[in-house]
């Protein structure tokens, strides 16, 4: 069996199971959206490489190749599309039962190329796709790239639904999660002093946060709250030193792949004398919500919000 690989994010085994894709602008379609339907053909769509894809007909079966775009299709009403998905797709809890045909790191091209859906929801990093293959074999293959923002997580949505002829759906996504932010705002819109966190993606001793740039910045600044690597960019490999230097106030941890993650932050040596460990500031925080460029970014908000400033949500 004939396996097709290609890169997912390079920062180690944590961000390459998480899942992210984007698109640079919610203006990539060649028409005003309108619903089309099952009887709609002849629509063209145009994704992150400048690729024009059209269908002579909404796609009734796809491919998902990362748990963000996953979650979207689900999102807009299009889950029971779905055919194939990675070993990560967890969410919703129907796609957990849905054929793997990638781990995130590497795809099935045989499989999917027999599957012949009618479309793959692939994503770029930035890197070659790899998809080649695919698309010798006559497989549209619809590409995002990977996130920044959560006006890129829009256009995604925006994207997607497009492309399975969902416009409204995707419209209505968008509007309630950006109210759900707004609702989240609402609340800490009185800090006066932002508390100053650190973000950590991947433990001791290869330490990786996120910086600018990224996906999981975008979370931090709509929950208000102060990056202390956040004059960085992208995911830098940080040491032990410089966060102790930097003394955050509060902590949190995405890890979820070690036995104690927050016992292990508490117990590293030198750092006592942080003032996250002094004061039992020390949380974790659910990878795939904050991870994932997709229809739960107004939960992870909500949920860096709720655990940095928990008096405003009693």
């Amino acid at each position: 069996m004939k396996i097709s690989s290609f890169k997912y994010v390079a920062i180690g085994a944590v961000v390459l199971t998480l899942g992210a894709c984007q698109s640079e602008t919610t203006e990539k379609t060649d028409a005003e959206p309108t619903n089309k339907g099952e009887e709609q053909a002849n629509y063209t769509v145009t994704d992150d490489l400048d690729n024009e894809l059209t269908f002579e007909k909404v796609p009734k079966t796809v491919v998902s190749l990362i748990p963000s775009n996953t979650e979207i299709l689900y999102g807009i009403g299009a889950g029971e599309k779905v055919i194939g998905a990675t070993d990560y797709d967890n969410y919703p809890a129907e796609a957990a039962e849905v054929e793997r045909i990638s781990d995130s790191v590497v795809f099935n091209a045989e499989r999917i190329i027999e599957m012949d859906p009618d479309v793959v929801i692939g994503y770029s990093t930035g890197a070659p796709t790899g998809y080649e293959e695919l698309e010798a074999a006559g497989i549209q293959v619809f590409v995002i790239e990977s996130a920044q923002s959560f006006e890129d997580v829009y256009g995604d949505i925006e994207q997607i639904s497009t492309v399975m002829g969902l416009e409204d759906k995707g419209d209505t996504l968008n509007s309630s999660i950006q109210q759900q932010i707004e609702e989240v705002q609402e609340k800490i819109e009185g800090v006066e002093a932002k508390k100053q966190v650190f973000f950590e993606i991947s433990p001791s001793p290869e330490i990786y946060t996120a910086g600018q740039k990224t996906f999981q910045q975008e979370i931090l600044n709509h929950a208000n709250v102060e990056n202390i690597f956040g004059d960085l960019e992208g995911w830098p490999k940080i040491s032990e030193e410089e966060v102790i230097t930097r003394n955050p106030e509060i902590i949190t941890t995405t890890v979820s792949y070690t036995e104690d993650p927050i016992g292990e932050i508490k117990a590293r040596e030198g750092w006592s004398d942080i003032e996250a460990i002094q004061n039992d500031q020390v949380f974790f925080l659910d990878s795939d919500i904050t991870s994932r460029p997709g229809p739960r970014i107004g939960d992870a908000v909500e949920l860096v919000a709720k655990t940095i400033y928990p008096d405003l949500f009693n």
